[in-house]
C-alpha cells in the first residue's frame, strides 16, 4: 500500500511539473482551427507532441482519426478526445481571439479549450508520465483523437470498431466532467419533419395552400410534447427542441409550397428511435397536415476523403454504479486526491453513444474542463484540471489491471434498455 501511496505522489508531481508543457500544447491545439472534417493540421500537431513525449507508435487511420500506442500487454484500454471544434459563432461575444486566446496562471481560453483539446492534451501528457516512471504492466494503451464528432458524435468510434478492428475492454471518455467521474448519457437523435403546400400568387392566398401555416399547428403540439417526455432519477427527463427551420416558395410574393424543421430530440432511458419517431408521427396537427416525420443521416467526408454514412441515431448509455469500471476511477481518483469522487452523468452527448450505446463496450468519464464551456464564446479550461486529469489518465490502466481486470464482465448491461 505505501509502494501505491509513493507512486500517486510521484505521478502528480509530474502531472504539476508538466503543467507549462501542456499549457503550451494546449495554447498550440487551440491556435489551429479544426472544426469538424478541417482537423488534419492538429491531428498533425498532436502526431508530432505524441512522438516527442514517446509513444511506441502513432497511426492515422483513413478517416483522419489519431491513434497513439503504449505498451503491448494483453488489456487494451482506450482513451478519447474528439479534436474537432464547433465553430466560433458571433465574433462580437468573444472578449479574445478565440484562436490566440488568452493564458494566466489558472485558465486558458480559446475554442476547443474545455471541448476538449484540454482532454487530449492530458491524455498525451498521461503517456509521458507513464513512461517517465516506468508505469507499464500488463496492457496497451491506446489514446484516440477522434474527428468529427461535433458533426455526429460516435461515427469516428463506428468506423475505429467496424473498420479499424479495436475493440477495447473499456474506454475513458475525456469530456468535460466539473472533476467529476461520469457513467452515462441521455442519447439523442436529429429528426426532420416535412409538410408539403401548394404555392400560388401571395395576392391571393386561397387559392394555394400554405405549408408554413400547416407547420405552425405542429409547432405548438411539439412544445406540448417535451413538457411531458419520460423522466429517469439519474440521466434526467428527455427533451426536444426545434433547431431549424426552412421553406421554399416561388418567391416573396408567393404562397409557401413547402416548410420543414429540425428537432433535437434528447433520449432519456426507456427511450429509443421508433419512440421518439412516433411520438411526433401520433400529433394530431402532423396526422391533419399528412406531415412526414422522418430521422436524418448523416453523409460528409471527412478531411481524408472518406465517406463513412450513418443515421443520425446516437443512443443513451448508463453503466451500473458498482461496475469495475466505476470501482478503476473511483480508486484511481481516491488514492491521487484522497477524497471521495462525485460519480454524476453528461448532459450532452459523447462519443460514447457508440461505444457502449452500440457496441456494448464500457464507457466511463473523467475530463478537464466544464460542461457549460462547451460552445460558449470565451470557452477556457482550468490548468489545475490539465493537471489532475493527466495524473489520473496515468493510473488508470495500472489499477485497472491490477485489481479490476478480472471482475471485468463478459458483457456490460445498458441499464436503459
Amino acid at each position: 500500500m505505501q509502494v501505491l501511496k509513493n507512486t500517486y505522489a510521484e505521478v502528480l508531481k509530474l502531472a504539476e511539473k508538466y503543467k507549462p508543457d501542456m499549457s503550451r500544447f494546449l495554447r498550440d491545439l487551440i491556435a489551429i482551427p479544426s472544426e469538424s472534417c478541417d482537423e488534419q493540421k492538429v491531428v498533425l500537431r498532436i502526431k508530432e507532441e505524441m512522438e516527442k513525449v514517446g509513444f511506441d507508435k502513432v497511426e492515422i487511420d483513413p478517416m483522419g482519426n489519431i491513434l497513439g500506442y503504449i505498451g503491448q500487454g494483453k488489456h487494451l484500454i482506450a482513451m478519447d478526445a474528439h479534436i474537432d471544434t464547433v465553430g466560433v459563432g458571433n465574433p462580437e461575444n468573444w472578449q479574445y481571439d478565440p484562436y490566440m486566446g488568452y493564458e494566466d496562471d489558472e485558465i486558458i481560453i480559446g475554442r476547443g479549450a474545455s471541448d476538449q483539446t484540454g482532454g487530449m492534451v492530458s491524455m498525451v501528457y498521461a503517456g509521458k508520465i507513464i513512461k517517465d516512471l516506468g508505469l507499464e504492466d500488463d496492457y496497451t494503451l491506446v489514446v484516440v483523437g477522434s474527428v468529427q464528432e461535433e458533426d455526429c458524435d460516435g461515427l469516428c468510434w463506428q468506423y475505429i470498431i467496424n473498420e479499424d478492428k479495436l475493440r477495447p475492454e473499456f474506454v475513458v471518455i475525456t469530456e468535460p466532467t466539473d472533476g467529476k467521474i461520469y457513467r452515462g448519457q441521455r442519447g439523442r437523435m436529429e429528426i426532420k419533419v416535412t409538410t408539403k403546400g401548394v404555392s400560388c400568387h401571395g395576392s391571393a392566398p386561397e387559392r394555394g395552400d400554405n405549408a408554413i401555416y400547416k407547420m405552425a399547428d405542429i409547432l405548438k403540439e411539439l412544445r406540448a410534447l417535451h413538457e411531458n417526455l419520460q423522466d429517469h432519477p439519474f440521466l434526467g427527463k428527455g427533451s426536444l427542441t426545434v433547431s431549424e427551420i426552412f421553406h421554399t416558395s416561388p418567391s416573396r410574393c408567393a404562397v409557401a409550397d413547402s416548410c420543414w424543421i429540425s428537432i433535437d430530440r434528447r433520449l432519456t432511458a426507456g427511450e429509443d428511435g421508433e419512440l421518439a419517431l412516433n411520438q411526433i408521427r401520433n400529433l394530431p396537427a402532423v396526422k391533419v397536415a399528412g406531415a412526414l416525420v422522418e430521422m436524418y443521416t448523416y453523409e460528409r467526408p471527412a478531411y481524408t476523403g472518406l465517406l463513412y454514412p450513418t443515421e443520425a441515431y446516437f443512443p443513451t448509455w448508463l453503466i451500473e454504479d458498482g461496475h469495475p469500471v466505476c470501482y478503476t476511477l473511483e480508486d484511481a481518483y481516491k488514492g491521487l486526491f484522497e477524497t471521495d469522487p462525485v460519480v454524476d452523468k453528461w448532459t450532452f452527448s459523447t462519443n460514447g453513444v457508440s461505444i457502449m450505446g452500440r457496441y456494448g463496450i464500457p464507457c466511463i468519464g473523467f475530463g478537464p474542463g466544464h460542461e457549460d464551456q462547451a460552445h460558449a464564446p470565451n470557452e477556457r479550461t482550468w490548468k489545475k484540471e490539465l493537471v489532475m486529469a493527466a495524473a489520473m489518465y496515468a493510473v488508470i490502466p495500472s489499477v485497472y489491471v491490477s485489481k479490476y481486470a478480472a471482475q471485468m464482465p463478459e458483457d456490460t448491461k445498458n441499464l436503459v434498455e
